[in-house]
C-alpha cells in the first residue's frame, strides 16, 4: 500500500477529494486539517441537509492510498505540473499491518451508565456490568461511543416501564432497542430507511439473544407506543414531528436526540403543538429532550 499526501488550498480540495478516486485510482482519500493539533487548528461543523460554512481548512491535507508506488508516482507527477498551489508532503509505502487488531484496539467497553455498558465481541465485561449490549462497530450508527447513544440509553434507563412498548426510530445498529429489551420493555418495533441498518439491527439483536417484534422500513410502525426514540438528526427530527407524536401513547413517552444544544428551542418549539419537550441531559455539547403525550397529538 501506497500513501500520497499533498497539500492543498481549501478551494481545491473538494474537487481535488473526487479526481483522485475517480480520475487517479486512489483507494481511498481522507481530508485533513493540515494544523490539527497546533493552536490554529479549526473544526468544521455540519449535518446532512444543513448547508456548511466551509468545505475544508485554509489548509488541507489529503491523505490518497494507491496499489503501487508507480501508480501514486504517475499520480503525484500530473497533480503537481498543473501547478495548483499544491505541494507534495509525502510519497511512501505503508508498512504491513495487522488492521482488524489496529481497529479492535480503537474500541473498548464504553460506561453508559453505573453497571450499564456497551462492550465489542472481542472484550470481556467488565466485572461491574449488570447490563450489557455487545455491539461490534459496523456500517450502521450507534455503537455506544458517541454521546448522543449513551443520552439515549441513559433515558430508556429511567423510562422503559416493565412489559411496554417501545419504537426505536432510525434504529442504525439496533442498540436502543436492544438497551430497551434489556431495561424491561415487553415488546419493540425498530425501523429504518437504510437497509443495511436494519440488516444490523437483526445481527445484532440475536447476537444479544433480545427479539425484536417487528424490524422494518420507516413507514411500518402501527398503533401507538408506550416509549418512542428517536436518535437522528435534527432537520429530520422537526419534518417527523407529527409521525413521532402520533406514535406515542396517551401518557406515553417521546425522546429526540442527534442535536446539539443551540438547537434546543427551535426543537421544542417544533413539537410543542403536540408535546411540550423539556431538556433532559446533556454531554459533550449533545443534548436529549423528552416529554410526555398528555395531550391528543393531531395534525
Amino acid at each position: 500500500m501506497i500513501e500520497l499526501v499533498l497539500r492543498v488550498p481549501e478551494a481545491g480540495a473538494e474537487a481535488l477529494s473526487d479526481a483522485l478516486l475517480d480520475e487517479h485510482g486512489a483507494l481511498s482519500v481522507s481530508v485533513e486539517d493540515a494544523e490539527v493539533g497546533l493552536a490554529t487548528e479549526r473544526p468544521l461543523f455540519g449535518e446532512p441537509g444543513m448547508p456548511v460554512e466551509r468545505a475544508a481548512w485554509a489548509d488541507t491535507r489529503l491523505v490518497a492510498l494507491f496499489d503501487s508506488m508507480p501508480s501514486a508516482e504517475r499520480t503525484a507527477a500530473a497533480l503537481l505540473a498543473r501547478d495548483d498551489g499544491l505541494r507534495l508532503e509525502a510519497l511512501k509505502p505503508l508498512e504491513d499491518r495487522d488492521w482488524v487488531r489496529l481497529v479492535q484496539a480503537q474500541f473498548g467497553p464504553t460506561e453508559v451508565s453505573p453497571g450499564f455498558w456497551v462492550v465489542p465481541t472481542w472484550q470481556a465485561p467488565p466485572e461491574d456490568a449488570a447490563r450489557v449490549i455487545r455491539l461490534d462497530p459496523g456500517m450502521a450508527f450507534g455503537t455506544g461511543t458517541h454521546p448522543t447513544t449513551r443520552l439515549c440509553l441513559r433515558w430508556l434507563e429511567q423510562s422503559v416501564s416493565a412489559g411496554g412498548r417501545v419504537l426505536d426510530y432510525g434504529c442504525g445498529s439496533g442498540i436502543l432497542a436492544i438497551g430497551a429489551a434489556l431495561c424491561g420493555a415487553g415488546s419493540i418495533d425498530a425501523v429504518d430507511i437504510d437497509p443495511q441498518a436494519l440488516e444490523a439491527t437483526r445481527a445484532n439483536a440475536a447476537a444479544n439473544g433480545v427479539a425484536l417484534a417487528h424490524v422494518g422500513g420507516a413507514d411500518a410502525p402501527s398503533g401507538t407506543y408506550d416509549v418512542v426514540v428517536a436518535n437522528i438528526l435534527a432537520a429530520p427530527l422537526k419534518v417527523l414531528a407529527p409521525l413521532l407524536c402520533a406514535h406515542v401513547a396517551d401518557g406515553g413517552r417521546l425522546a429526540l436526540a442527534g442535536l446539539l444544544e443551540r438547537q434546543v428551542p427551535e426543537m421544542q418549539a417544533a413539537y410543542r403543538t403536540w408535546i411540550d419537550l423539556e431538556l433532559c441531559d446533556t454531554e459533550d455539547g449533545w443534548a436529549l429532550l423528552a416529554g410526555r403525550r398528555s395531550r391528543p397529538c393531531v395534525a
